[in-house]
């Protein structure tokens, strides 16, 4: 069974963290969060204490919601990925959602491929070079230039392991993602789309998230974020969610 950490008392929120991270790196909301939500913080496959669980993005997703039962739904990049499995696959078990820098999967089989044969060869530097280096490298990417050094998290995320991080990367990563936007039209829970304002890329997802899944999405950018919206700044992400979540009854 995948680990997870439970705080708080009232409606469940289940938090699902990005890729190379940890329960922990939710540090900057998670408290808040749990003032009036009963919170979990789930380490999902291949990262924490659920390094030696190794699972692709449906069996993970299913695993996931296995340990957290129903609940409100919030993920982060690739936890963003399981959190639409988890709607997509289980949606009785799903109150709402929350996307953050998320997308429905690349639709072009010539890029898909390529992305997945990109996983793969980060998998394969991360096997040869060790943790910390490619820790080091993951970061340096401009999708993460707007963490501050203590937003980075890199004391938690070396709790993880070079074994479930490849694992993770071969079967969870972004190319593995079969495209998923003819599917969205039938999630029919309040969704929350999230993207940093300065995140291009993301912002574009998730308009079209947004307007594949029909009235009952929601759109926010967070201004002066990046990719890590939620980590950059973290009082405007809350003031956002816990404003969508009352609105809501969730």
């Amino acid at each position: 069974m995948l680990h997870a950490e439970v705080d708080g008392l009232g409606p469940r929120l289940v938090l699902v963290h990005g890729f190379a991270q940890n329960r922990n790196c939710w540090e900057p909301i998670a408290a808040e969060l749990a003032r009036d939500h009963t919170v979990v913080r789930v380490d999902a496959p291949g990262h924490g204490q659920s390094s030696e669980i190794h699972a692709d993005l449906h069996s993970g997703a299913r695993s996931i919601a296995d340990r957290a039962g129903k609940a409100t739904y919030l993920g982060y990049s690739m936890g963003a990925r399981f959190a639409l499995h988890v709607a997509l696959d289980t949606p009785e078990l799903v109150d709402g959602v929350v996307l953050i820098g998320a997308t429905g999967g690349i639709d072009d089989p010539r890029a898909r491929t390529e992305r997945k044969r990109a996983d793969r060869a980060r998998a394969e530097q991360l096997e040869r070079d060790g943790l910390e280096a490619f820790l080091d490298s993951w970061l340096e990417q401009p999708l993460f230039a707007g963490l501050s050094e203590h937003a980075q998290f890199r004391d938690e995320r070396a709790e993880n392991t070079v074994e479930g991080l490849a694992e993770s990367l071969r079967r969870a990563g972004t190319g593995s993602q079969e495209p998923l936007w003819s599917r969205l039209a039938s999630l029919d829970m309040p969704v929350l789309v999230i993207a940093g304002a300065d995140d291009r890329k993301f912002s574009a997802e998730a308009e079209r998230l947004t307007s594949s899944i029909g009235p009952n999405a929601t759109m926010a950018l967070i201004l002066e974020a990046g990719h890590a919206a939620h980590l950059e700044q973290p009082e405007a992400f809350l003031a956002t969610l816990l404003q969508w979540l009352a609105a809501h009854g969730l």
